[in-house]
């Protein structure tokens, strides 16, 4: 939908110089003011070949940049022959605009960064929809900037009258439609995820969220044995995966991994991606990823959690992990992290180190939400004995001299005892919180398609 010319350009667009305009409130150090978006630009195949960093308490209103900080990036531009600037900043139509003007060379602000680089990683069906949507949004307010054409139409009678509306009116109103397709597109999917999600009721499902290139592929494959793709670079997957883990001497659980976040993630990439995270919304534990050995893991800490609550997910349902310990070089700066967060886990999913304790802790915490009960009804009583099945672990069952009564000991998650169909027959005792299934105890296999 981009002008041939832009697009031609950025793709070409390998040098390019970084900007950020940052607030004293934002507790943002000026030399690392461009670490993320130097590392998003590079995840975009561009080369970094100047910087620009302005203290500023509120960016300028027609060109985020103050008037001598404007002339310095014009000047920059000409020394170093950049082709594109890259704002780590959310910038207005109206000031990209005024910006583009003032030195002659493409301007992409954050949010446009974030949604190329999704669009270049987006592999499935769902991820490009998502992408595509979000694009749209992002592009609507911005289309007299962009000189855009979706599509040239031609109007009146006859071949060559020239359009029958504005072609700014035109581009609206072909985005528009295109925006309605995509959202009930959407719509269709969720409703299928959300089925799938449903379904899978009967297993206890984990998922990990998490900053992105927090490491939360490579504690996976660690986890499960999973061959998920991983690499050392932002949102290298967008896809939602969902594999096996066997937890000692508990069982297996579905364990998912999430896109991953930043900051400032652009408004409608989160609510393109709602239903990419709806197993983070169902899931019964989170485990929070978090980069160690990164110098802004506590911003990254609040970034997730904040995105966390702005898509309804209760982020302290979560296990804060501390993963790549193996790159920290001061380890005090660990130990002070411990202390803060006083129940994080401390991990190395490319060493091993602390796997045994993180397993430990999502049983423990899974542990909470169950109960051992048992049940004894009529063998007759076949929907409660096919709940029991459905929506628990059977530890043991034992028959009656006359067979016409069972009963079954079983570990059953809390939020399912309002749910069981007991009959006036049935006696029901809950024995007490669960503890882990001690060795030597071999519950009865029960078999359910994920």
């Amino acid at each position: 939908m981009a002008d041939p010319k832009r697009e031609e350009l950025q793709v070409k667009a390998k040098r390019a110089i970084l900007v950020s305009v940052i607030s004293p409130s934002n507790h943002i150090e000026k030399d690392q003011a461009l670490d993320e978006l130097k590392g998003l630009v590079e995840t975009a195949g561009v080369k970094v070949v100047g910087t620009l960093v302005q203290n500023r308490e509120n960016p300028h209103p027609a060109t985020c940049l103050g008037k001598g900080k404007l002339e310095e990036l014009k000047q920059m531009v000409k020394h170093v022959d950049a082709e594109l600037i890259v704002f780590d900043n959310n910038l207005s139509p109206s000031q990209g605009r005024n910006i583009e003007e003032e030195t002659g060379t493409v301007i992409v602000d954050r949010s446009e960064l974030i949604l190329d680089i999704f669009a270049t990683h987006a592999k499935t069906y769902e991820a490009k929809l998502q992408v595509e949507l979000a694009q749209l949004l992002y592009f609507r307010p911005r289309l007299k900037r962009l000189w855009t054409h979706l599509e040239r139409i031609e109007g009146g009678v006859g071949a060559g009258r020239g359009p029958g509306e504005k072609q700014l009116e035109t581009d609206r109103r072909l985005l528009d439609k295109r925006v309605a397709e995509l959202k009930r597109k959407l719509s269709e999917v969720e409703r299928r995820r959300e089925r799938t999600v449903s379904h899978r009721f009967q297993h206890l499902t984990v998922s990990l969220v998490g900053y992105t290139n927090a490491g939360k592929s490579t504690l996976m494959n660690a986890l499960t044995g999973a061959d998920v793709y991983i690499a050392d670079k932002l949102f290298a997957t967008l896809d939602t995966r969902t594999r096996r883990w066997e937890l000692p001497h508990w069982g297996e659980i579905l364990l998912s991994d999430t896109v991953g976040f930043v900051r400032d993630l652009p408004h409608h990439l989160v609510a393109s991606f709602k239903s990419t995270l709806e197993e983070a919304r169902q899931a019964d534990l989170l485990l929070h990823v978090v980069d160690s050995s990164n110098p802004e893991v506590e911003h990254h800490i609040k970034t997730v959690n904040k995105v966390l609550d702005e898509i309804g997910i209760d982020y302290k349902n979560a296990i804060l992990v501390f993963n790549k310990t193996d790159k920290v070089e001061d380890r005090s700066k660990l130990d002070v992290l411990r202390l803060k967060y006083e129940n994080a886990i401390s991990v190395s999913a490319v060493s091993g180190e602390g796997l045994d304790r993180l397993s430990q802790a999502v049983i423990d915490r899974l542990a909470s939400g169950y109960v051992i009960i048992e049940v004894e009804t009529p063998v007759g009583n076949g929907k409660l004995l096919s709940q029991l099945e459905d929506h628990s672990l059977i530890l043991s069952r034992e028959y009656s001299n006359d067979d016409s009564r069972v009963t079954v000991e079983t570990r059953i998650a809390r939020r399912f005892l309002p749910l069981l169909k007991l009959s006036d027959e049935t006696e029901l005792k809950v024995k007490g919180e669960e503890q882990p299934v001690p060795e030597g105890v071999v519950p009865e296999e029960t078999t359910h398609e994920v």
